[in-house]
């Protein structure tokens, strides 16, 4: 059984470069990912699933993945992120 079902093979890296060519900025903290970083360092590109892969998330769907810092990625864990905050009600 693959350590991690749905994250290999073609469409897997597929998804995973078409996220590199849409632009280098993480989606969870809003700062730039260094793409000549590599895995594990915690600034490095990773995958983030809006809906998380542990709540049903779909892996290889294109709407449910979006780039981000794999530190930021860890520290989000499994919750669904919750719309910015704004300092008032607009």
């Amino acid at each position: 059984m693959p350590r991690s079902p749905g994250r290999a093979g073609y469409r897997w890296r597929r998804l995973v470069a078409s996220l590199r060519k849409q632009g280098a900025t993480c989606a969870i903290c809003g700062h730039q990912i260094d793409l000549r970083l590599k895995w594990p360092d915690p600034m490095s590109f990773s995958v983030d699933h809006t809906q998380p892969l542990s709540r049903g998330g779909a892996p290889l769907d294109p709407a449910n993945a979006r780039p981000a810092h794999l530190g930021c990625n860890s520290r989000k864990g499994n919750r669904v992120s919750a719309p910015l905050r704004t300092s008032r009600p607009w």
